[in-house]
């Protein structure tokens, strides 16, 4: 039987884990069997610079934090060496790095399952994460879609600077219907002639 001071630090662990997996918006199990400690230095490093918290952990812990959670469906991928990755607010992070390594690695290191906002999530929807690009990526892309417009009409403008200005291009408009009104009197004038 464990002394009073142990089960305590392992309840205090409990409720850490507990508090850690409440607060991410995504989490990642994976056994980490097969990897060296050259490699598991460069995967915690890209986990860390991404935002992602990355820890080796006891199975009957994350079972207790998993009751704790209502993320019980998890305990089916509670068996041997067991790490978590979680982060708390790039969703798709630790899908990208972990699944890009296991597919590297092939020595035993692979993604069991995880969750998103609090629900389980399948293995598929691991990989379409896993596939997404980087936050930062995606801002860019949006702020792109936002400047497109933007940049369109300064080109516009610009083309009206080159040309002289709008005195330059009102005349040109001007022109043009002038032009339309001085024909339509050519086409009906033959439309007379046949009338009479």
């Amino acid at each position: 039987m464990p002394s009073a001071k142990i089960l305590e630090q392992k309840q205090q662990l409990v409720a850490e884990l507990t508090e850690r997996i409440k607060n991410s918006c995504t989490g990642l199990l994976v056994t980490y069997e097969g990897i060296n400690v050259a490699d598991d230095t460069k995967l915690r490093k890209d986990l860390r610079e991404a935002g992602v918290q990355y820890t080796v952990i006891k199975n009957t812990l994350l079972h207790r934090a998993f009751a704790e959670t209502g993320l019980t469906d998890l305990d089916q991928h509670l068996a041997g060496t067991t790490a978590i990755a979680t982060s708390d607010d790039d969703y798709v992070a630790a899908a990208r790095i972990l699944c890009g390594f296991a597919e590297k690695s092939k020595k035993g290191f692979e993604v069991k399952g995880g969750y998103m906002d609090g629900e389980v999530i399948s293995m598929d929807k691991i990989v379409e994460l896993s596939k997404l690009p980087t936050r930062d990526v995606l801002l860019a892309n949006v702020l792109g879609a936002f400047q497109a417009p933007i940049a369109s009409f300064a080109r516009a403008v610009q083309a009206i600077v080159d040309k002289g200005g709008v005195e330059a291009c009102a005349p040109a408009e001007d022109a043009a219907p002038a032009a339309e009104t001085a024909e339509a009197p050519a086409e009906e004038a033959p439309a007379t002639e046949a009338a009479e």
